[in-house]
């Protein structure tokens, strides 16, 4: 969901070059993954991570606001400002600041201890929110700075509460001050907020309405905060730059001139001497539901026990990955813990916080967005976490029944726009593929995948697909379409196609699954859309002229059926002038180029490598997009690229590709992502590289490149059984990096990839290393499945139709009996 430019990570190389940091084996019994994980990787140069404290997929997210100017996530630790500390976030996305909603901000003191003379609205109290760097500390489930102001802020979190500890540190009898505003990041609140301090306790509640950031609608929020450790002196409400202690309510309009006018409440305190510590609970039910679960989940404000028990749920989550360290450079552990670790940030639950419906389902939201984050970040959470997997598709099937359609993105109650397919569907054939079946209802699910086929919405820009009539007509989505059925950006003909026969792929392996043979040979038949735009003849020529050398191409076609045009460097990384994202004049192809897109066929790879003139040509044309910055590694659409060398026979150069990627564009440092974590794809892209198998999103496969870890533990936690990656001949300084021979469980195993199986079944592939590219994996009989066939390898054309017609039918023995999930 990348629409900001992308800029490249400079200026580091592996250290693994210079030095090994690490060393010693780990094993399971002594392995701490918390010490290698940095909440701060990506959190500045476009990362837009969130850095502060959580839980596995917490709905309270504390940190503190600065007003950078990228503030996604809240905090942005490039030097500018704190305005703030609050409880809700997302986490590496693009678009508008998210959330940062109800801010907390204290002071040492006011000047002559009179109320009026503190900084109360959020643009003027940012010149008392500079801090120090070094004093910022950020661990999984932890959050501290100190302003140079004085105060020490620390935070943790349960669920849906966060506990704040103040330290002040301001002159012999000073009254501290904390105020909490009705602002939120973007400053979108709407009118009606409104505000409650109680004379006696101190205790602050509040509710307001507040604009999503990527999507349509309006979403109502509620917090309530207590206060523990000093006395009260007294305490009132705000507005604009003036407060009083006489008034202990606030309803307050927008304003008349766009800009949220401030207001909120404070408490002052009679002295600084101790600690002070805030309870916020936060709730988009009602204010009591907000008091609620900070009373349940922290009872009694001991902050260190809360901290403990955050950063203990977060070592269990990373304990089912065991890296062997020896010889490695931390670095490496450093990124494939911090990538694991921002996979569970997003999405959030928020079971019992809906207040659209209640049907005993679970609940998730911030799905920024499933166009990211089908192509590694699901993939990895079935297998570290099936059992959250389980509970997010239910949450999908659940939106779906009570909204219509599955979302393609959602946050904060609301519908976000669709940037291509309806790419849930990809989600629940990955998860339908890969066993999970607890809990999960999948006729009602195979009914929503279906219905995306089937029937369009009215707002297809921001559920289902567009352009139905014309997709079952003419077997593309035209240039310029005529579709009165529904409204849309009517843009991305080309990137929409292409995403909608792989849609209907995956729809047709959960019909195979459930034998729905009618079902499963139609939508087999429309995956295979993706040709009708295919143009032979179509060369690639530079913006001056220059050859590429290579033709046929992706263009896009009108009603008519005749050709358009777009030059397929158009949206490339090296194209300065065109816009390809959502806006109306956006080209073609989304978020990338013809170029891109001319590989994103993930299902019948063997039909276009023949295309593009058999795999030798096809690792040509692959290797000319790569080599001259065609793609770019920050988004999305380039991750399976890197590996798809696999289906022509040539997976030492996927391998290469990755070793190439991973230290030069993913850095572990704050500045260190290529772009937008977009809520943890890039994150589970470093880390299914690290391990050294990567999914090809929505089939039951894993392309096989040598771990960078001598050996990788993977335990299952439904099944209990720890599945092995074990490299021989591990060179921790990466020259042996192409794979000779390898053993499944003890035996020859000749196959460049591998399914779930070896992860449920606990597996051991054992793979010996050299420095030269090998035969191994190479031949037909050992390419990934595919539709069509596998044609011009070795000069010959093979005939053998790979995968059968690729059904969910054809695992049904390999994985039908695994139960996963919750």
């Amino acid at each position: 969901m990348a629409r900001f430019p992308k800029a490249v990570a400079t200026g580091w190389l592996p250290a693994v070059l210079v030095a090994f940091a690490v060393g010693g084996s780990s094993n399971s019994s002594n392995f701490d993954p918390i010490k290698y994980v940095d909440p701060l990787i990506g959190s500045t140069n476009g990362g837009n991570v969130f850095s502060g404290a959580t839980l596995p997929y917490g709905m309270a997210k504390a940190v503190a606001d600065t007003n950078a100017g990228a503030n996604q996530a809240g905090f942005n630790p490039d030097g500018s400002a704190v305005t703030g500390f609050s409880i809700m976030h997302d986490s590496g996305t693009g678009g508008a600041p998210s959330m940062g909603n109800f801010p907390l901000f204290p002071y040492n003191g006011c000047a002559d201890d009179d109320v009026n003379r503190c900084a109360f609205p959020k643009r003027t109290r940012a010149k008392f929110g500079s801090y120090a760097a070094d004093s910022v500390k950020a661990v999984p489930g932890y959050f501290g700075i100190t302003l140079n102001s004085g105060p020490r802020v620390e935070m943790t979190t349960t669920l849906h509460a966060a506990v704040f500890r103040f330290t002040f540190k301001g002159a012999p009898g000073q009254k501290p001050l904390i105020l909490q505003d009705l602002s939120d990041l973007s400053d979108t609140r709407q009118d009606n907020g409104t505000i409650h301090v109680d004379a006696g306790t101190g205790r602050i509640t509040g509710s307001a309405t507040f604009v999503p950031s990527f999507g349509h609608g309006r979403f109502t929020s509620h917090f309530c905060t207590d206060f523990h450790g000093a006395d009260i002196a007294d305490s009132g409400i705000f507005v604009d730059s003036r407060a009083s202690t006489q008034v202990k309510d606030l309803l307050i309009p927008r304003s008349d001139d766009g800009y949220p006018m401030p207001g909120g409440a404070f408490v002052h305190f009679a002295n600084g001497d101790k600690p002070v510590y805030a309870r916020v609970g936060i709730s988009l039910i009602s204010r009591e539901q907000a008091c609620a679960n900070a009373e349940a989940e922290i009872p009694d404000f001991d902050f260190d026990k809360h901290s403990e028990a955050a950063t203990q749920a977060w070592r269990e989550k990373l304990s089912v990955i065991v890296v062997d360290t020896k010889d490695v450079d931390v670095s490496f552990v450093n990124n494939l813990y911090s990538g694991f670790y921002r996979t569970m940030i997003s999405p959030q639950n928020y079971t019992g916080e809906n207040p659209l419906w209640k049907d005993g389902e679970p609940y998730f939201d911030s799905f920024y967005c499933i166009w990211d984050s089908f192509r590694s970040q699901f993939p990895f959470l079935t297998v570290v976490d099936p059992e959250a997997v389980a509970q997010m598709v239910r949450s999908l099937i659940s939106t779906y029944e009570h909204d219509g359609w599955l979302p393609d993105c959602r946050m904060s109650l609301c519908r976000g726009f669709t940037q291509g397919g309806s790419n849930a569907d990809v989600v629940l054939a990955d998860t339908y593929l890969k066993g999970i079946r607890r809990g999960i209802n999948w006729q009602k699910g195979y009914e929503a995948v279906r219905k995306d086929a089937e029937v369009e919405p009215f707002d297809w820009c921001c559920r289902g697909r567009g352009g139905l009539d014309s997709w079952k007509r003419l077997g593309y989505i035209p240039a310029q379409d005529f579709d009165y059925k529904g409204f849309g950006l009517a843009t991305r003909s080309i990137s929409r196609t292409l995403e909608y026969a792989y849609n209907d792929f995956c729809i047709a392996q959960i019909a195979a699954g459930l034998e729905m043979k009618e079902d499963e040979e139609k939508y087999i038949a429309s995956s295979g859309n993706w040709l009708n735009l295919y143009k032979e003849d179509q060369p690639s020529n530079y913006w001056n002229g220059t050859s590429t050398g290579f033709t046929g191409f992706f263009q896009p076609k009108y009603l008519n059926q005749t050709w358009g045009f777009q030059n397929p460097l158009n949206c490339s990384h090296i194209d300065k002038a065109t816009a390809c994202n959502l806006q109306s004049n956006g080209g073609e192809s989304y978020e990338g180029s013809i170029w891109e897109y001319g590989f994103f066929v993930p299902h019948n790879h063997a039909e276009l490598i023949s295309l593009y003139g058999g795999p030798d040509a096809f690792v040509r044309r692959l290797n000319y997009m790569h080599d001259n910055g065609i793609t770019y590694i920050g988004n999305e659409p380039t991750f399976l690229t890197v590996f798809q060398y696999h289906y022509a026979g040539r997976p030492a150069l996927s391998a290469l590709r990755s070793h190439f990627y991973i230290p030069k564009f993913f850095a572990p440092t704050r500045p260190g992502l290529p772009g937008n974590d977009d809520s943890g794809a890039m994150g589970s892209f470093v880390a299914f590289n690290m391990m050294g198998l990567f999914p090809n999103p929505g089939q039951d496969v894993y392309l096989i490149i040598p771990p960078y870890f001598e050996s990788v533990n993977i335990t299952n936690p439904v099944t209990g059984k720890t599945a092995r990656v074990r490299a021989v001949n591990f060179d921790p300084t990466y020259k042996n990096v192409y794979i000779q021979s390898a053993t499944l469980n003890g035996e020859p195993y000749t196959k460049n990839w591998i399914n779930h199986s070896f992860f449920t079944e606990g597996k051991e592939l054992v793979l010996t290393l050299g420095k030269n590219e090998s035969s191994w994996g190479t031949r037909v009989q050992d390419l990934p499945p595919s539709l069509g066939h596998y044609a011009g390898f070795n000069g010959t054309y093979n005939k053998r139709l790979v995968g059968a017609k690729y059904a969910a039918r054809s695992y049904k023995g390999n994985f039908g009996h695994v139960d996963q999930g919750a």
